[in-house]
């Protein structure tokens, strides 16, 4: 149902009241990390600002250490050729170390210490700072979620929005970590690869590893992008997988009734199956990039290792310097190697919360006016005035409709299913927006006042009524925040459940399960009428209010519904007339207009629409009664009447 909203290039005041950073979506990798820079430097965090100082000082400490450990390696190694008879070029090693190389391996192996200890240190304190990024983006992205509109969750299914959420908050780990616990310190580290080489040994090294180096990261990144169409496939086959189980099991019992688990078994293998196919491409793809960059890599260190070799043999450079050669090229493949592996995790983090910022960039269809105020409810005059509305332009849902909720009066509206009743609450609530018209409580279009005290100021039993898989106590509480037991106990009360709730094991502390499952429908919708007896707004809506309960109960809780609606104004919006005899004003809604309109008595004596809708609905209910009678042998059947 409803129309695809179109996604807007801009997040334009999409989150909270406090001021924070924007997000924005963009195909640049640069503009996608400058965009979430605010996340990982917060303004207002500076405990963490200084976190960010002090592991950036640590990279530099940590990376120097690294970059001496080669150094060392050539000094154990001059040492040890010297201690042994060798021969080397005069000033190949410091005098100090001349016939100690055990010394020179003991400085090689405190250096690779030191580097891993800063390491670790630095990558533990940017741990506060990456999960704190984290979390800022995530509950941004669920407040988004609750402050877009009805139409929106409608056309989404639950649990692959769930997963959106999920893989969302796990890409923006990853590229918290990449980008600045891996990112910067690789490129510090890779820089002062670079400068030894030009330093220490001559151009010619520094030519062969930058050429290397520019055919690997172009490599890698067309690789990468491949890769990209592949992982995005697999996501959206995983999504779709995950919605189908989830959507399967939250509607278990419809599956046992028709007797349908080897059709969804069926329906969710392939699902499963597109998505193994397309997981074997990433994982063939993944080897494929490594095997290219490998063997990029060692080309590069054969030549450098020859041309080392080649000036050791004429003199020109020690034995140490070429052992020098090949801890340079490896040290300088771990940095190199994280590039690849940074600018790869980085891209498909950016796959994974592509949906995320798709759910960001999407506006709410129904937001509060720049200038919108509290509502302030005096009387609770409700009064549609003119409205139109329609979900789609091609099919007109209400066509004009104009009426009057009186202060403390109760206005029932009925009609046949698709005549547009419900449509009305959710309008009310402020769900949806009028196409045309408006709709005034106490003369205040609540167009023009906050979203948060209009649904504030009502309270609403719906029809179908779905709980929070947690206890009877928390769902009921969840009417008033805050509220203590003594009170929901005094809802559940006049809800008639809580003699009920009293002779569980558990009591009030008694889980209802997902959806609340483990509850009937009529336990359902009292707990739902309990919830709003507890809010105790000034305005009432009742959206089939009795329609899961049996007769008895439906009496017994009608009598609640109406102590409770005393006073208040109370929108009902019926299928079963009985419940509404009592209403001070029947509006008979069909096609979107009002037809008739009136109490319980004119209509029935104008002899319209609601007097043939009575009429059926009570021919139903004797006929019913009749059965459960001859069943019961308390009146004979009609076949023992032919009988006689």
């Amino acid at each position: 149902m409803g129309r695809t909203l179109r996604c807007r290039a801009s997040l334009k005041g999409i989150i909270l009241s406090n001021p924070s950073p924007s997000l924005r979506r963009e195909a640049s990798l640069v503009s996608t990390l400058r965009t979430l820079w605010p996340f990982f430097w917060p303004q207002d965090r500076p405990d963490l600002q200084r976190t960010i100082a002090v592991s950036l000082a640590l990279i530099l400490v940590a990376k120097g250490f690294t970059i001496l450990m080669p150094f060392t390696f050539k000094w154990a190694t001059d040492a040890l050729v010297l201690a042994t008879g060798g021969k080397m070029e005069a000033g190949a090693v410091w005098p100090w170390l001349v016939g100690a190389p055990i010394l020179a391996s003991a400085l090689y192996g405190l250096t690779r210490i030191l580097m891993v200890v800063f390491t670790q240190v630095r990558e533990g304190l940017f741990a506060k700072v990456a999960m704190n990024a984290v979390r800022r983006l995530a509950l941004r992205t669920f407040t988004h979620m609750h402050r877009l509109s009805l139409r929106f969750h409608l056309e989404r299914k639950t649990g692959g929005l769930t997963r959106v959420l999920e893989r969302g908050r796990n890409g923006i780990e990853e590229l918290t970590r990449m980008t600045l616990m891996t990112l910067i310190p690789t490129i510090v580290e890779f820089s002062l690869v670079i400068l030894v080489f030009a330093l220490e040994f001559d151009w010619r090294y520094v030519v062969i590893v930058c050429v290397m180096i520019v055919i690997y990261l172009a490599f890698t990144v067309r690789a990468t992008v491949w890769r990209m169409e592949i992982r995005r496939a697999m996501n959206d086959s995983d999504t779709d997988a995950n919605a189908k189980a989830v959507d399967s099991l939250l509607n278990f019992e419809t599956v046992k009734y028709f007797g349908a688990e080897a059709r969804e078994t069926a329906r969710y293998d392939r699902s499963l199956a597109t998505y193994e196919k397309a997981s074997i491409k990433t994982y063939t793809s993944l080897a494929f990039l490594n095997t290219g960059q490998a063997v990029i890599f060692t080309i590069a260190l054969a030549v450098c290792m020859a041309i080392a070799a080649v000036d050791v043999m004429a003199g020109k450079k020690s034995v140490g310097h070429f052992v020098m050669v090949n801890a340079l090229m490896i040290q300088l493949y771990q940095p190199l190697n994280f590039m690849g592996m940074v600018y790869r995790e980085i891209k498909q983090a950016i796959v994974d919360i592509e949906k995320m910022f798709d759910v960001l960039e999407r506006e709410a269809e129904v937001e509060d006016a720049p200038t919108a105020r509290p509502l302030e409810v005096s009387d609770g005059h409700i009064r549609f005035e003119d409205v139109h509305f329609h979900y789609v332009p091609e099919r007109a849902i209400l066509k004009g409709v104009t009426f009057d909720v009186p202060p403390g009066q109760t206005v029932a509206i009925v009609g046949p299913s698709g005549a547009g009743k419900s449509t009305l609450s959710r309008l009310l609530f402020r769900f949806y927006d009028v196409i045309g018209g408006r709709i005034l409580i106490d003369g205040q279009d609540i167009r023009e006042v906050t979203q948060g005290s209009l649904r504030a100021a009502i309270g609403i039993v719906p029809q179908d009524t779905v709980l929070f898989n947690d206890t009877i106590l928390y769902n009921i509480g969840y009417g008033k925040d805050g509220a203590d037991e003594h009170r929901i106990a005094e809802a559940a009360t006049m809800a008639q459940i809580d003699p009920l709730i009293r002779q569980l094991p558990d009591g009030y502390n008694s889980q209802v399960g997902e959806r609340g499952l483990k509850l009937s429908g009529g336990e359902k919708q009292r707990v739902a009428i309990a919830r709003t007896i507890l809010k105790g707004p000034p305005i009432l809506v009742l959206d089939e209010a009795t329609s899961a309960l049996d007769s008895y109960t439906e009496k017994e809780i009608q009598d609640a519904l109406e102590r409770m609606s005393r006073g208040r104004s109370t929108l009902v919006i019926a299928h079963r007339l009985s419940t509404v005899v009592n209403a001070d004003r029947i509006i008979v809604l069909d096609k979107g207009i009002i037809a008739e309109s009136g109490t319980h008595e004119q209509l029935l004596a104008s002899g319209g629409i609601y007097a043939g809708m009575w009429n059926k609905q009570r021919e139903a209910d004797l006929a019913r009664e009749t059965l459960k009678r001859a069943e019961s042998g308390e009146e004979p059947s009609l076949r023992q009447k032919l009988e006689v």
